[in-house]
């Protein structure tokens, strides 16, 4: 019997009853697709006969499955706090109900409820930055980067803006500071050497021409050894003695002191604010511990002038954004930082992390050992530093078990070949599906 004149015809199987309520074109694709991988079946002699029954109920799975979304939650046992490929900072839960109630209602986003007329976006936002900042005004845009361009853009397009060579940076996804200066369309002047850049570096290539001094954070990378960097209180003096902008993009801000000297390691905004700079940017998420967005904070005068600028309509935050990040401000302004998990995840004791584990770990039913370990805090913030984390590290092949725990959307790492399960960045409302998924390993391998 010749079963490749049993395959049926496309336009007739997409036309069978039990596919009349599905989208067609998704359908065509799918069925294109099967038919194709039956006739290549027949053809290696695979298969002997041809199921009809089948191939209608194989279509109607393959197309349930294109129905589900492909972003999906999953659990951070990497220890790695602000992991990027995860999503970096975590919304807790009562901050994101207070934001629902605005997000899923009409709200006054525009809207002056004491003028009765047109207000604007950004008030919401920026008054609770200035209050808890303490700055003159503040803005919001979708991400850092689009801070930094627009600045650039809006104060330097056709000018010269100064920047230490070792300030060069390339952040995640081959984005380039350079690049992004170029785009903006100011002129990018390099001063100083990788390793070296001193005050008169900056004094000394300052023209009729040059709008801004700069400082770029060195968020993903450091210079070790024979060394010198300005201090941003240099450059802002400086920047204020010549009548230009000063501008730090500082990458990445937080609020409270955090504990294992990762204050030290980057640059505190209230220490910078001393400065009386003109302008910071900074992003909303990694240790600010909300959503992604670019916050703008400096001289009212010049958060005006940005305000004017055409591109912010591209770069603009809507009401999710807006109302997230307000919700983050005000629980910095009372000091609810058990509300910021990224804060709660990086301050918590070895003594803390070691009582989660072992609280975690006495309902396997697999070989395991705790121990004290390092991890990292994550998304582009302070590269070589270790902080103190305690893991769960798992008997058997590390690679095999790597791939059970990440096919249960449970992503941990392998280190000194076992595979570990690090305490630093879960939660416990993650401990059950570990312990179901812990507990099904022996009869998967």
């Amino acid at each position: 019997m010749n079963l490749f004149r049993q395959l049926p015809k496309i336009d007739k199987l997409i036309a069978d009853d039990s596919f009349k309520h599905l989208n067609r074109n998704i359908l065509t694709k799918l069925a294109k697709k099967y038919i194709d991988n039956l006739r290549d079946k027949i053809k290696n002699n695979k298969i002997e006969e041809i199921n009809y029954s089948q191939i209608i109920e194989d279509l109607k799975k393959e197309y349930a499955q294109t129905l589900k979304p492909s972003l999906t939650p999953v659990i951070n046992a990497t220890g790695i706090t602000v992991h990027t490929n995860l999503g970096r900072s975590l919304i807790d839960e009562s901050i994101y109900d207070s934001a629902k109630y605005v997000v899923c209602n009409y709200c006054n986003l525009e809207y002056d409820l004491d003028k009765g007329k047109r207000g604007d976006r950004y008030h919401h936002t920026t008054q609770a930055l200035r209050e808890l900042l303490n700055c003159e005004d503040a803005l919001i845009v979708n991400n850092n980067a689009a801070a930094v361009f627009l600045i650039l853009n809006t104060f330097a397009k056709d000018k010269e803006s100064i920047v230490s060579r070792g300030e060069l940076v390339e952040i995640g996804g081959s984005f380039r500071v350079p690049d992004v200066m170029r785009e903006s369309g100011t002129k990018l002047v390099e001063v100083g050497t990788t390793n070296k850049t001193k005050l008169s570096d900056y004094e000394n290539a300052i023209t009729q021409n040059t709008a801004i001094v700069m400082k770029v954070h060195k968020s993903n990378y450091t210079i070790e050894g024979f060394t010198q960097e300005t201090d941003f209180s240099e450059i802002s003096a400086l920047a204020k003695e010549k009548n230009l902008i000063d501008y730090y993009d500082l990458g990445s801000g937080y609020i409270p002191r955090l504990s294992w000297g990762l204050s030290e390691a980057e640059p505190s905004i209230f220490k910078l604010l001393e400065c009386n700079p003109s302008l910071i940017s900074f992003s909303g998420d990694k240790l600010f511990g909300s959503v992604q967005a670019g916050i703008i904070i400096g001289k009212k005068e010049l958060i005006d002038k940005l305000k004017t600028n055409q591109l912010l309509r591209m770069f603009r935050v809507d009401k999710v954004t807006l109302a997230l990040l307000e919700q983050t401000i005000l629980a910095y302004r009372t000091k609810k930082y058990e509300a910021i998990p990224t804060i709660s995840m990086l301050n918590a004791t070895v003594e803390e992390l070691e009582k989660r584990a072992k609280s975690l770990a006495k309902n396997f039913k697999i070989d395991y050992e705790i121990k004290e370990s390092k991890t990292y805090v994550g998304g582009g913030t302070m590269p070589n530093r270790k902080i103190p984390t305690v893991v769960i590290a798992l008997n058997g092949d590390a690679v095999t078990l790597e791939k059970l725990f990440r096919a249960n959307n449970i992503i941990g790492r392998i280190e000194d070949d076992k595979f570990v399960l690090d305490m630093r960045s879960l939660r416990e409302k993650d401990f059950q599906q570990i312990i179901e998924t812990v507990n099904e390993i022996p009869c998967k391998i």
